[in-house]
């Protein structure tokens, strides 16, 4: 019995040893080993790749983060470059530290880690250009040894690509010292955008006005002369007036002069030509037989001037070119009928050669609010719908109209008088303008 237990079992035994292919499938070989082997070898390439991947990583982040500080740098060194311009009224050859105060002090507002590196006047044009770097640290990268990153950025600011026309009020009032400061004034701002041993991209003009503006020979196809405010010839004291005149008592005739025009100096069209504009300025002095104040003649002809359509062409039609209207005048725009403290009771009087009364026009003046009032808001109106910037200038004592107005015809920003100033004796008017100036310069050159 025992004996065939242990046949059975050694029969059974041969059978699933693998003699038998038919009755017992074939042994699995184990993966055990190959596996562990596989396993390693993964191991091995993942050591070497994963510092590969986290480098490519901190490459991508690294450079986004330079990218981004390298743009925050450009707009701060632009910010500083236009910050610097703005000094360049009171700093113009960049050697009194004004200028390199004011862009330092821009550059750390807006990037507290940059610095200057140098800080020159431009080349061509009244002009400061800045560049300045900062160390940016980087994160990943530095596990391979680089622990920050150089940057820098530059920029140009200043004045070019401006056309400017003064319109200045050379009335009787403005005589001596306002007029002597109007002129110092006006000299220092063309010097500033006009610098000497420089072709900027410039012109200036200018527009003297009474009650009515001169005009020189060959611009509008009439004599030289006056003009009045339909364009054409004034020629004085109307004939259709005459007989009041000669109705005047004699000692009253005496102070009506027929012609007022000689007095006034002549408009300026725009140049690059330092020397006659600064000529042109020069005769200004409100001396003379004057003829009232129409503000709105110096608005109008100062538009002539800047544009580049007839009568005056010399203007560009260049997108890149700001024109620039600075209005100075010191009273209403008033010809004597409305009362205040140049009216004449008498009739006719030298008001009566103004733009007005010129072509014949004898009740636009006062009613309404004035006539003249309404055109000179409409001039405005126009000059800045043919993209013209108004800044504008009361002298001495102004009463609430007169600011308004002023204010209204300004090209001051949404809620600002950014573009209207006061200057209440001649010895502002020096500093007044500087401010203009300052704002001319808010530009980006390069």
């Amino acid at each position: 019995m025992h004996t065939n237990l242990s046949s059975a079992s050694a029969a059974a035994f041969s059978a699933c040893s693998g003699t038998s292919p038919r009755s017992c499938a074939p042994a699995r070989p184990c993966r055990c080993r190959r596996a562990r082997g596989q396993s390693g070898a993964v191991n091995i390439v993942l050591a070497v790749l994963i510092p590969v991947l986290l480098g490519a990583v901190g490459l991508a982040v690294d450079a986004g983060n330079l990218y981004v500080a390298h743009s925050r740098l450009q707009n701060a060194v632009d910010a500083a470059a236009l910050a610097g311009a703005l000094e360049l009224p009171y700093d113009p050859d960049v050697d009194k530290g004004i200028v390199q105060g004011a862009a330092s002090s821009m550059l750390v507002k807006n990037y507290e880690d940059a610095a200057i590196l140098s800080l020159a006047p431009g080349g061509e044009v009244r002009s400061v250009c800045v560049r300045a770097g900062a160390e940016v640290p980087t994160l990943l990268m530095g596990a391979l040894g680089i622990g920050s990153s150089h940057i820098e950025a530059q920029a140009c600011a200043g004045f070019n690509h401006l056309e400017v026309v003064f319109a200045i009020d050379n009335s009787g009032s403005m005589k001596g010292a306002p007029l002597e400061q109007t002129r110092m004034a006006c000299n220092d701002l063309v010097d500033l955008i006009l610098p000497d041993n420089a072709s900027p991209d410039t012109r200036v003009g200018l527009v003297p006005f009474r009650g009515k503006v001169r005009i020189p020979a060959g611009v509008d196809g009439l004599p030289a002369g006056c003009r009045n405010a339909d364009g054409s010839l004034n020629e004085g004291l109307r004939e259709e007036f005459m007989p009041l005149y000669w109705a005047l008592p004699y000692y009253t005739r005496r102070n009506v002069s027929l012609e007022t025009c000689d007095s006034i100096p002549v408009t300026h069209a725009l140049t690059s030509d330092k020397g006659s504009i600064l000529s042109a300025i020069g005769e200004m002095d409100g001396y003379g037989d004057a003829s009232g104040t129409v503000i709105s003649e110096g608005v109008k002809w100062g538009r002539e001037v800047l544009t580049p359509e007839a009568p005056f062409t010399e203007g560009k039609d260049e997108e890149r070119i700001r024109k620039i209207l600075i209005l100075l005048t010191d009273g209403d725009t008033e010809d004597g009928e409305c009362g205040g403290p140049y009216s004449i009771g008498y009739r006719p009087n030298n008001y009566w050669t103004n733009a007005y009364y010129g072509m014949g026009e004898t009740d636009c003046h006062c009613e309404d609010g004035g006539g003249l009032n309404r055109a000179m808001l409409d001039e405005a109106r126009k000059a800045k719908d043919a993209g013209v910037e108004i800044f504008t200038i009361r002298f001495g004592s102004s009463d609430a109209e007169d600011v308004r107005l002023m204010k209204e015809i300004a090209s001051s920003k949404p809620g600002t008088d950014d573009h209207y100033f006061d200057a209440p004796s001649a010895y502002d008017i020096g500093d007044v303008f500087k401010q203009i100036g300052r704002q001319l310069g808010w530009r980006l050159l390069n």
